[in-house]
């Protein structure tokens, strides 16, 4: 007889927990009725990922002797100490209490990344505010490092990406009605593994079957081929990356001088679009935007893009854009662009027909299922107003008071003392990391929360060892995803790790506000507290939820049940009067007049071409003629796990993969197999190469996630960030534009420098 399983959460999947016989250990197994499970977590507890645990609360040695803001060049490279808990705890609350009394609450910032956890209540993200909150607030950062341009852009012209997310036509929909199916950047499965909050049931690689059997074209606009798999034939059409803004004018440009342009729509549901045509047709810069212009530009030639415009009038269509194109300089052009593409097809709205931002950035996109809140930790009012957009960290540190605008308006950089973190990796998430290596030794402390032994880990002051899911009770679930879990501990705590929860509650305690960070619960009664909050709330949605203990009981609510086709901008396109957007003029703006109020050079009232900052077309592509793209890895979730057997298969050379097109790789003597040096005036990473005729002549692509190895000069493990770019993407959003990134590569002479991440720091005697 089979032993009993319960259930865990994680961004990347849910998985079964079979508790071990005889003293083994539990074993992890995909949710049995997934019909596509991602692999990604099921080593968790396998003893090479569990090697790199954080045992014990750590002091980094200088910081320990010498106090704060001792040696903080030495972050990343020092000896650390371990130490007891009460000893690690009064030095973390003697610094945040000093911070604050000495420099205010504005010298602190909460870094948290927002993926640690799939769990509702133990989630690093929440604790962390609500903690730091409590004690008169923090400078926050706002917007992602995967959606800054589309989030602060968004709202303005549509609706913000939240909702965007929650709101894309399901994949039923696309099965019956899509007869065209267009995709800049692809739909890669990759991605589809995670969303925020938990993956329920892969869905995307079902969804692109169904919609090829039912015998929808796919054309894919993108550097790179492999990014689409459908099951059956897609046409690809490589593109010069981050031109395709340029070639969706084009298309809009052909559009227009047809008699289908939908001009009813465009007067029913948009405003601006006579604001935006004499740009199109060159009337205000000189410059019509012709095929043959965009074809200079993007190298797809003149006459397919004639061709493509006729063939998405002529079909229920549907256009997509990947993320991806979004990080990259003047990001915000791609995603107006392409809504405005759309409304000028008439489409929106319609089953099958209109726009998708982002199939194929997460497992939400395309869900029929039940759009419901989950259980949310409170985690207060933060007092200090003072903020950056995500991507501008390093610009914060290095530059405090220094101006930046962002969304309009002018703000200053603060003057951060105290960085505690957790939740998330920004040697992960950051671009150049040799600048943002500079700018870690700014502040006095860094407190950082943590499992492993990652790189955010070792560049800090003060470690405290976290658990993982699987070693606490909590509750998982994620929008649209179709699943209440009851996420049961299913091992003890390794080493003296300890909750999120419990750290912070011993912290607030010993300044002053124990009771109000509890409110006199533990763990598992706010499990109780917050799963009943939230049942009250879905049952005035008519859904009505068992009491928690027969949901704990039961391990698993699943909403299948609930779900129905969803058709994005339906209910809008039929009433756009009484179903009104959250714009300024509640219709779709393809120009914003708020936006052209701000007056900013590089982010006009209309999408718009702008030459970006590095790309094929620059006179730097002639010392470095390789465009990287770094996009999300296959084995990771971000940088989570990279130490793991699983990720660790897919190196190549002992390194993350870089892949070339086989004839940039002949011409510099580069075969399958070998070590590459990547290089630019940023930085120098290694890789193990990959020939492909997969991606197209100039490109280079190097997935993030590699965990951040540096040498004197060199990036030993090949974590792309050491060369990506760190500039916003325009005055607007300040977004990351990691995207937007030239290279050279050559093979690897020499001594090989080993990987050094993948064991755990020095320590020095207690």
């Amino acid at each position: 007889m089979s032993p009993a399983r319960t259930y865990t959460a994680a961004h990347w999947g849910i998985y079964e927990v079979e508790a071990g016989q005889d003293g083994a250990p539990p074993r992890l197994f995909p949710l049995t009725v997934d019909s596509d499970p991602s692999l990604i977590g099921l080593d968790q507890l396998d003893p090479a990922t569990q090697a790199l645990r954080i045992a014990k609360p750590a002091v980094r040695e200088s910081w320990l002797e010498g106090g704060p803001g001792s040696r903080p060049e030495l972050r990343g490279q020092e000896r650390f100490v371990e130490v007891d808990w009460d000893t690690a705890l009064d030095l973390v609350a003697a610094e945040v209490g000093d911070v604050r009394a000495r420099f205010g609450n504005e010298a602190i910032f909460g870094g948290s990344y927002g993926w640690s956890s799939a769990g509702r209540f133990h989630h690093a993200q929440s604790q962390v505010h609500r903690f730091l909150n409590l004690l008169g607030g923090y400078v926050r950062s706002v917007d992602s490092y995967s959606l800054g341009a589309g989030r602060a852009l968004m709202p303005h012209i549509v609706a913000s990406m939240d909702e965007s997310n929650l709101s894309h036509t399901s994949w039923d929909v696309l099965a019956e009605h899509t007869q065209l199916f267009v995709t800049f950047g692809g739909v890669p499965l990759k991605n589809t593994q995670v969303s925020s909050g938990g993956s329920g049931r892969h869905r995307t690689r079902d969804g692109l079957a169904a919609m090829a059997k039912a015998g929808t074209r796919f054309v894919n606009i993108s550097p790179v081929r492999d990014n689409l798999e459908t099951g059956g034939p897609v046409e690809w059409i490589p593109i010069r990356p981050n031109t395709d803004t340029a070639l969706m004018l084009a298309l809009a440009f052909v559009i227009r001088q047809d008699p289908r342009f939908d001009r009813v729509f465009l007067d029913r549901c948009t405003v601006g679009y006579d604001r935006f045509e004499p740009y199109l047709t060159g009337q205000t810069d000189g410059v019509a935007k012709t095929p043959a212009w965009a074809e200079a530009i993007t190298g797809v030639p003149a006459v397919r893009i004639v061709a493509l415009a006729d063939e998405m009038l002529s079909a229920r269509t549907m256009i997509n854009v990947a993320w991806a194109l979004q990080r990259a300089a003047h990001g915000e052009q791609p995603f107006w662009a392409l809504v405005t593409l759309a409304c000028m097809l008439g489409q929106v709205g319609l089953p099958g027909g209109g726009y998708g931002l982002g199939y194929g950035a997460m497992n939400t996109q395309g869900s029929a299922h039940a759009r419901l809140s989950g259980p949310v930790l409170s985690q207060g009012q933060n007092a200090v107003p003072a903020f950056i957009p995500v991507a501008r960290i390093a610009d914060m540190l290095l530059q405090p008071g220094a101006p930046f605008t962002y969304n309009g308006v002018t703000h200053a950089y603060p003057d951060i003392q105290l960085l505690y973190w957790a939740g998330g990796n920004p040697f992960h998430h950051h671009q150049d990391l040799n600048r943002l290596t500079r700018a870690w030794r700014k502040p006095r402390s860094i407190i950082v929360h943590e499992q492993y032994w990652t790189p955010a880990a070792r560049f800090a002051d003060v470690v405290l060892p976290a658990t993982t899911s699987l070693e606490r009770n909590d509750i998982g679930f994620a929008g649209r995803e179709g699943y209440f879990i009851a996420m049961k501990k299913a091992v003890e705590p390794r080493g003296q790790s300890r909750d999120d929860y419990a750290i912070f509650a011993d912290l607030a305690g010993r300044l002053g506000v124990g009771e109000a960070y509890t409110e006199g619960l533990d763990a598992e009664g706010w499990l109780r507290r917050l799963y009943d909050e939230n049942a009250a709330r879905v049952a005035k949605a008519g859904f009505d939820l068992p009491a928690f203990d027969g949901f704990w009981d039961q391990g698993l609510i699943d909403l299948a049940p609930h779900d129905r086709p969803l058709i994005m901008h339906q209910a809008f396109r039929a009433d756009p009067e009484t179903h009104r957007l959250g714009t300024p003029s509640g219709k779709i703006e393809i120009f914003s007049e708020r936006i052209a109020g701000y007056g900013l050079d590089d982010c006009p009232g209309h999408p718009a071409w702008f030459e970006p900052f590095e790309w094929l077309g620059h006179p730097d592509a002639a010392r470095h003629p390789l465009h990287l793209l770094s996009d999300q890895p296959k084995r990771r979730l971000h940088g989570q796990l990279d130490h793991s057997p699983y990720s660790r298969a897919g190196k190549v050379a002992g390194r993350e993969p870089v892949y070339l097109n086989p004839g940039d790789a002949a011409a510099r003597g580069i075969v399958d197999g070998d070590l590459v040096e990547l290089f630019n005036d940023r930085g120098r990473c290694l890789a193990g190469a990959i020939v492909t005729d997969d991606i197209m002549p100039g490109v280079a692509r190097l997935a993030t996630g590699a965990w951040f190895d540096p040498g004197a000069d060199l990036e030993r493990n090949g974590n792309p960030n050491v060369l990506t770019l760190d500039r916003g993407s325009s005055a607007f959003a300040q977004g990351c534009a990691a995207q937007t990134c030239l290279v050279e590569a050559r093979r690897h002479e020499g001594p090989i420098p080993a990987v050094e991440v993948y064991a755990p720091p020095p320590f020095a005697p207690a």
